[in-house]
């Protein structure tokens, strides 16, 4: 079938039950049914689209408290622009503390029963939204047949701050969790009416996002909700304790100016979002950091420790990183160019999450790379001492179970900065959803790079409509399993490769991995 074919198909599958179902006139802008009221989005190149979808009501009333339904309404809602993203530092969009919507991609609104793909943003649980150009889904759409979600979430001391030892409510600590848990029960008892199936439920991100995706698995309360997952660079293995996040809260709540937990709930959110800005009182550097918390209530366990959660063993899960993932953080010295044999341990150890001598680091990297520069040894021992442990963790936990796990490392390069960079963090995320044209994206658009993407994007599509991400797109994927090690290595060549940097990784496997700050 032609692409032009395709489409045509696919609108005139659109049009119709629009206008049967849902009362909308023919040829104008489709209306959709929720459990709420009606909604109205807006047909875009072939895909129905519908933003800012609220899902949640208005949190300000309700600081720091689990989130509630929203309010039905009467009249259909426009939803064809995004709704405001969380209140956060650093906001390059319109923020609110009434930030519960989702969007929603769809070929049509019909009984298709089409697997639904749900993203959480990534950025630290302080930053983001899925508004994102990278996060649109219509790409996704097209090419699989599905339907895409993103959603917006309270972040931040809004969403993760531990109020509880403190005399505040006692899910504060991951009331941002909850707000996912709501959107995804808002998934289940609407998606239908979009087009989708609820019983196939991917729930997928990136980063910080990546770490919300294991975080759920470890929910009693979310399992339910999803039945497939992936995490891309959610090198989450431990969420924070209580007592380092009651001393966070504390020294936010004295930043802000509030006596106690009553006055932290009444002052301006913008007093918040100023106090957000302050210096880490554990890490002693960057943003005060907020994340999960195991508070007993909401969260019982971490993700991954002492193991990986065996209620949540059934579930297909891809585990997945870049090659050079610190490429992101230490992009201004990678650019310079000047790390020199005499600089490179003190910047090692700037830069490393486990606690090893950086000395003894440099030293094995120029054995076992000998023709490697500085700058090359830094980009590669940063990241294998940083970022990849986690993931590394999570497989093996998982491998231990014998779950349905599929691990990959993502090697294409970008062409930023003459490839000094390589692989860095987030690049996979246009990849994924096939928006290798998208304001942002940092992966070319060269033929290789739209190839690379189509791959990516058919192997998690193919794992939400199937529970497996094989498809006739790549090669055959194996199963993660602590043997072989097997891992998909996207790159101009797809190929498996087992255990891939097999030294790199026993370098740092005797040395214990404790997400910092929990």
């Amino acid at each position: 079938m032609t692409t032009i074919d395709r489409r045509t198909m696919i609108a005139a599958l659109a049009a119709t039950p629009i206008a049967a179902a849902h009362g909308a006139r023919r040829g104008g802008d489709p209306v959709a049914i929720t459990h709420y009221g009606r909604v109205r989005g807006t047909i875009e190149c072939d895909v129905l689209a519908f933003r800012g979808v609220r899902y949640g009501a208005d949190t300000a009333p309700r600081r720091f408290q689990p989130a509630i339904a929203p309010t039905p309404w009467r009249d259909i809602v426009d939803a064809t622009a995004y709704g405001p993203a969380a209140p956060q530092t650093k906001a390059e969009e319109r923020t609110s503390e009434d930030c519960l919507f989702l969007n929603v991609w769809t070929p049509a609104l019909d009984a298709g029963k089409r697997p639904v793909m749900v993203y959480f943003h990534g950025g630290a649980h302080a930053h983001g939204s899925g508004s994102d150009p990278l996060y649109d889904g219509a790409n996704l759409v097209r090419r699989g047949d599905v339907v895409v979600v993103t959603v917006n979430h309270r972040l931040a001391g809004l969403g993760y701050a531990y109020l509880a030892e403190l005399g505040g409510p006692a899910e504060s600590g991951n009331v941002g969790n909850l707000d996912l848990i709501l959107a995804l029960q808002w998934v289940r008892d609407n998606i239908a009416n979009f087009g989708g199936d609820p019983g196939r439920v991917m729930i997928f991100g990136q980063s910080g996002g990546g770490a919300k995706v294991v975080t759920l698995m470890a929910m009693a309360q979310a399992r339910p909700l999803f039945h497939s997952a992936a995490t891309m660079s959610g090198q989450h293995v431990t969420a924070a304790g209580p007592i380092h996040a009651t001393r966070r809260a504390r020294a936010w709540m004295e930043k802000a100016g509030a006596a106690n937990v009553g006055e932290l709930a009444r002052l301006p959110v913008e007093r918040l979002v100023e106090a957000m800005a302050m210096t880490d009182p554990i890490e002693q550097k960057g943003e005060i950091s907020f994340f999960s918390v195991v508070d007993h209530r909401v969260l019982f366990r971490h993700p991954f420790f002492p193991d990986a959660p065996r209620e949540a063993k059934d579930i297909p899960l891809i585990i997945g990183n870049t090659h050079d993932e610190t490429g992101l953080f230490i992009t201004s010295m990678l650019k310079r160019g000047d790390t020199t044999w005499e600089n490179l341990p003190e910047r090692l150890g700037q830069e490393m999450t486990k606690d090893i001598s950086p000395t003894y680091v440099a030293e094995r990297y120029r054995a076992l790379y000998p023709d490697r520069s500085p700058t090359q040894i830094l980009l590669a021992a940063t990241t294998a001492g940083r970022s990849w442990p986690g993931h590394l963790i999570q497989a093996e936990e998982r491998a231990k179970l014998g779950s349905p796990t599929w691990m990959y490392q993502l090697d294409f390069p970008s062409p930023e900065a003459g490839g000094v960079l390589g692989a860095f963090h987030t690049l996979d995320i246009p990849l994924v959803f096939d928006n290798v044209d998208a304001k942002g994206s940092m992966t070319g658009m060269s033929a290789e790079a739209r190839a690379l993407a189509g791959r990516i994007a058919d192997s998690f599509i193919a794992l939400a409509r199937t529970g497996d991400p094989n498809n006739r797109s790549i090669p055959h994927w194996p199963r993660f399993e602590l043997e072989h090690r097997p891992t998909m290595i996207f790159d101009r060549e797809v190929r498996i490769e087992n255990d891939p940097r097999r030294e790199e990784r026993l370098l740092f496997a005797p040395v214990p991995y404790i997400k910092p700050g929990g």
